[in-house]
């Protein structure tokens, strides 16, 4: 008879047994199969991670080549003056990038975008500035030069960008534009710009209108701008400011660079990388364009090392618990297998005894095992979803309060952390079943069945039909 024949007969004939293996099969294929899905699903969090929350690299002054410019420079002068009352204060200047320098440099591969930013200080002509006064702040309002004592500041802060969409308040929500539109790199040598709510309220202003600010230089110099945009922000100022925030106008860097008088010039500039991946190997190509003693590029990719390796620690646990359940059940139905041989003993020493070989005797058993397990697969594929979630979203918790607790000095307690939130956000597994992991999963199953029935099959090739016999 056909080995594979009389193994369908054996598990029909001895149904509870069979359902007894077919629970204990499944219930070992199910966390495999959890073990599995979160390993993979962890996996690509990681490399999902990577590209939601992004790396971004700064392009701007080397201030540690200046201060050691002007440390070298102040004992330079310290040691040529003999008057102790001689000023040694060195005064440096803030080297910038040339905008055909930050083009270049955004040529390169793997720059998703760019923004240019930096900031100009003017006097409100046409309108009025939004004063802030406060009991808390015992220093006089209106210095936008706050701790530093600037006095050529003014009360108006414009923000040069290359795009309002490209900050970091537009683009976390902090500040949403409520009406007409943000800058655009269309808006390059133009004087559109974006007001905040506060401040077109109090003026009456709208989208449209026009407006005169004074530069702080010469307060006889005045410039128009046009309002195209009006934003809204989502904090308000805790009365320890110095300046209001709904003073802060956006437009785009060259009207800042106009009123500064810095034409093509760029003093901070921030790049978004496409692949944060290969954010080291834009650095190295974009030093090749830059004069590295004044200016410097400094990668932030902190938060997306952060979710990706929180991910990758949750992998390494699910694949833990894939060798662990893997190796659990090779030892589990192998005794099983190798009880269950010793009460086939007689059957076993009948069929060699008429003629049938060792090898397909063991195939017999081994075919059994499959098609317990290939049963045991179906139903642990089809509660694979819900068992990986479960198992999925407990490592995922885990994970993050062990990171909260590491950012708060292994405290249990404490408030939130700064970034907490987006990597939260982003510390999310999608379990859902893959044909991948269908696959791997039958893969290991088949090599538990090899390995739970060799220990049987190594007590079967030992056997002689005569001893078997004799001894039942």
């Amino acid at each position: 008879m056909n080995f594979v024949k009389r193994a369908g007969i054996t598990l029909w004939a001895r149904k509870g047994r069979s359902v007894l293996l077919v629970l204990t099969s499944t219930v070992i294929l199910a966390f495999v199969m959890a073990g599995l899905i979160v390993q993979n699903a962890a996996l690509k969090a990681a490399t999902n991670a990577a590209n939601s929350v992004g790396s971004t690299v700064t392009l701007s002054a080397n201030r540690e080549k200046m201060f050691e410019q002007m440390k070298a420079a102040q004992s330079s002068e310290s040691s040529s003056s003999d008057s102790s009352s001689s000023d040694t204060t060195t005064s440096i200047t803030m080297p910038t990038a040339t905008i055909s320098e930050v083009k270049k440099i955004a040529a390169l591969s793997n720059v998703a975008s760019y923004n240019i930013t930096n900031s100009a200080s003017v006097n409100a002509s046409s309108f009025k500035a939004i004063t802030t006064t406060s009991t808390n702040t015992p220093m006089g309002g209106g210095d936008r030069g706050g701790m530093m004592g600037n006095q050529n500041s003014g009360d108006i802060q414009i923000n040069g960008v290359t795009s309002t969409t490209s900050t970091a308040s537009f683009s976390d929500g902090t500040a949403k534009i409520v009406s007409g539109r943000g800058i655009k790199t269309s808006d390059q040598n133009t004087n559109n710009v974006v007001i905040a709510n506060e401040l077109a309220t109090a003026n009456n202003i709208k989208v449209g209108d026009t407006l005169t600010v004074k530069t702080t230089d010469d307060a006889a110099t005045e410039k128009t701008v046009k309002v195209v945009g009006i934003y809204k922000l989502k904090t308000t100022t805790d009365g320890f400011q110095r300046e209001d925030p709904a003073n802060t106008i956006y437009g785009s860097f060259t009207l800042a660079n106009d009123i500064n008088g810095t034409p093509d010039q760029a003093s901070n500039v921030t790049f978004t990388m496409a692949e944060p991946a290969k954010t080291t190997a834009f650095v190295k190509q974009a030093k090749k364009l830059i004069d590295t003693s004044e200016l410097t590029l400094t990668s932030d990719a902190s938060q997306y090392k952060t979710v990706a390796a929180s991910m990758k620690n949750v992998a390494a646990f699910a694949s833990k618990i894939v060798w662990i359940v893997s190796i659990a059940g090779v030892l589990i139905l192998g005794l099983i297998i190798i009880l269950i041989t010793r009460e086939r003993r007689r059957e076993i020493g009948i069929l060699v005894s008429i003629g049938e070989s060792k090898p397909k005797v063991v195939a017999q058993l081994f075919t059994e095992m499959l098609v317990i397990l290939a049963i045991a697969l179906g139903i642990a594929t089809a509660a694979g979803n819900s068992v990986s979630g479960l198992v999925g979203k407990q490592l995922v918790q885990q994970q993050t309060t062990q990171q909260m607790q590491s950012a708060r000095g292994g405290m249990p307690g404490g408030g939130p952390m700064m970034g907490g939130g987006a990597a939260a956000k982003n510390e999310q597994l999608d379990v859902a079943m893959t044909p991948a992991a269908i696959a791997e999963l039958g893969g290991v199953a088949f090599l538990i069945a090899v390995l739970s029935v060799s220990g049987a099959a190594f007590s079967i090739l030992r056997m002689r039909p005569k001893q078997i016999l004799q001894a039942d």
